[in-house]
């Protein structure tokens, strides 16, 4: 069988893409792992903050809240931004890049954020808050669009990963490396961390996609954290921590450069972000109870790529999604297949720009260094 299209990677893009674009045509989605979710989709502390990811995703990020609201995965959480007088500027700047962007951002006094923060540090007093901020339900949302993919006819096979990648007469023929053999007429590159290896196997020049390691520990805390409590970010970007059920899940915001793995956490990543919350706060910890570490891929300019090559026929690329593909992911997965069917776009797409992030744009920039 020739399939219209081959997804690679069934992580929260893969399987979201591969659910829309089965209401027009067949589908194979192949996962490399025993399951799919196993990489960076199953390892997300995933929240739908609006801000997150900066100003260039803003648009997937409002477009997709709706889906993901009417379907039952948000939770209202918040988002708190702080940070200390020395980093009013910063703060003020960060405010400034949101404008017109429809992002409601408001700022609180240090009264205010020592009523949000149990046992914050009175240094802490310069604050910003994103009501908008809230918590999803990630495997909720990854089984959901796998439900939709399988009812619309989806194949999926796991243990598939792909070895080798040729195209003939326009139909890709797809080797997996237990020896499988699959035939697709355009193959959708979703394989996150992997992307720029899967491109090569298609002789598809790579765009730069990196992974970077995150790390997120557990820590049970006295007294315990109140289940209103917001995300709170640091406006620098060395910590984030909320709670889950009592507890905090905390991160130092490490971007740790490294290869496509099964990340681990490092213990000099957990002791940095315990270091950096009892910067911030005063909240005894009694214990880490667990930790993990997922990677998140980055283009060089930190926006997603979507989008057929430029170069070679009949491969899309889907990847670079970093740690805001999750919340990103209806919007980004409804015009990608509008892309890829040559539909136009919906009311959920209208007020995004494609070309944005088009991966020709990376190969415009070789060309100009090279003149």
């Amino acid at each position: 069988m020739i399939h219209d299209f081959a997804v690679i990677g069934a992580g929260m893009a893969g399987a979201s893409i591969a659910a829309e674009l089965a209401a027009c045509g067949s589908v194979l989605l192949l996962e490399a792992e025993d399951a799919p979710g196993y990489h960076a989709t199953g390892r997300s502390a995933a929240f739908w903050e609006e801000c997150y990811g900066g100003p260039g995703v803003v648009p997937l990020t409002r477009a997709s809240g709706a889906y993901l609201a009417e379907h039952g995965f948000l939770t209202q959480r918040g988002a708190l931004y702080v940070g200390r007088a020395e980093d009013h500027a910063e703060m003020a700047d960060f405010r400034a890049s949101y404008a017109g962007t429809g992002v409601a951002i408001t700022p609180l006094s240090a009264q205010a954020v020592a009523e949000r923060v149990p046992h914050i540090r009175p240094e802490w007093s310069e604050a910003l808050y994103q009501p908008a901020c809230a918590d999803i339900d990630v495997a909720g949302l990854h089984q959901h669009y796998l439900a939709l993919a399988r009812r619309r006819g989806v194949e999926i096979a796991v243990r598939a990963g792909v070895a080798g990648l040729a195209r003939a007469q326009g139909v890709w023929t797809i080797t997996g490396m237990r020896g499988q053999t699959w035939h697709a007429a355009t193959i959708v590159n979703a394989a996150g961390a992997w992307a720029d290896a899967v491109a090569r196997l298609a002789g598809v020049a790579p765009v730069g996609i990196a992974p970077f390691r995150r790390t997120v520990a557990v820590l049970r805390v006295a007294p315990q954290a109140p289940a209103d409590l917001p995300l709170v970010i640091d406006v620098g970007g060395s910590f984030y921590f909320k709670p889950d059920a009592g507890r905090l899940w905390l991160s130092p915001h490490d971007e740790i450069p490294s290869a496509p793995c099964d990340a681990a956490p490092e213990e000099i990543d957990i002791a940095i972000a315990i270091d950096r919350f009892q910067g911030v706060t005063d909240w005894p910890i009694a214990a880490v109870e667990h930790s993990w570490a997922g990677l998140r891929s980055f283009a060089p300019d930190r926006l997603p790529v979507y989008g057929a090559d430029p170069d070679v026929a009949g491969f899309f690329w889907f990847a670079g999604q970093g740690g805001f593909g999750i919340q990103t992911a209806p919007a980004a997965a409804r015009l990608a297949a509008q892309m890829l069917l040559g539909q136009g776009p919906d009311a959920m797409t209208e007020e995004i720009v494609p070309a944005a992030y088009a991966p020709g744009r990376f190969r415009v920039q070789a060309e100009a260094l090279t003149v």
